[in-house]
């Protein structure tokens, strides 16, 4: 028997989208499902994250944080 690997999207017990046309008649499948709502955005926050630490290692993001909001204030009697 061979495999075929298609996404879909299932809401309720309902497969709401597939990626590709299915064969007629019936399937057996096999689901394997993520099991937190995927968030694109934070996972591409994740994997800037991953990419880029230790890049900083001496630099307190409180203080920066701080420095910067400073900078940014209008009235900051500059």
């Amino acid at each position: 028997m061979s495999h075929k690997i298609v996404q879909a999207i299932i809401e309720n017990g309902k497969i709401e989208c597939v990626d590709e046309a299915l064969p007629a008649g019936k399937l057996r499948v096999h689901l394997i499902y993520d099991t937190e709502e995927a968030n694109p955005e934070k996972w591409l926050a994740a994997k800037a994250l991953t990419e880029t630490s230790g890049i900083y290692r001496d630099i307190n993001g409180d203080t920066e944080a701080k420095d910067l909001r400073d900078q940014w204030e209008r009235d900051s009697g500059q």
